[in-house]
């Protein structure tokens, strides 16, 4: 049997990540970058605005190195280190606060007028279709990094439904099998 466009791995073959054995129907995508969201590598050790929070560093820097790509009075946007889909972007307010309803009203104004820039932004270059836009208030809801507010702006587009396994067979992994097996027999013992 030879490998089809598919799987060009014959069963039994040794293929790139080391193993064998027969090939089911599921391709590959390794997004080994991930890991360090996974792991929580860079994520702040607690909640004050000094404990490494990344939102409060990155205004320090300059735009290129800190990802921003809009600043205003208030808030600004940066993108996503892990993003979910190109040009997913987040705005944040430049002072550490969790709840939105902390927020004053210039920075409600600030983080509504970039998000609106933003979407037109996004649309004009990418052509998005929609967007998901939001926030996970609290580490219960799904925010990554509670203790300062950032809203979520994800472009979305016809036929991005991100169900990898069902629609194309493909499977995205953050880690090598090579690395995942190191880990495992090391921690075994």
């Amino acid at each position: 049997m030879t490998g089809t466009p598919e799987s060009p791995y014959q069963p039994g073959e040794v293929n790139e990540q080391g193993g064998t054995g027969a090939q089911d129907a599921f391709l590959r995508l390794w997004t080994p970058h991930r890991m360090a969201y996974i792991t929580g590598e860079n994520k702040p050790v607690g909640t004050s605005a000094g404990d490494g929070c990344p939102f409060c560093r990155i205004p320090g820097l300059p735009d290129s190195e800190g990802l921003v790509v809009r600043r205003a009075e208030a808030a600004y946007a940066v993108l996503n280190l892990y993003p979910y889909n190109p040009g997913h972007l987040m705005v944040v307010p430049y002072r550490h606060v969790a709840d939105y309803t902390e927020l004053t009203e210039a920075e409600v104004n600030d983080v509504a007028v970039l998000t609106q820039q933003a979407m037109r932004t996004i649309r004009t270059v990418s052509g998005a279709h929609g967007f998901n836009i939001g926030m996970n208030q609290g580490d219960i809801a799904g925010a990554g990094i509670a203790a300062h507010l950032h809203q979520h702006a994800v472009p979305r587009w016809s036929g991005d439904t991100n169900f990898m396994p069902v629609v194309a067979q493909t499977r995205v992994l953050p880690q090598l099998l090579s690395e995942t097996r190191d880990l495992l027999a090391k921690a075994w013992s």
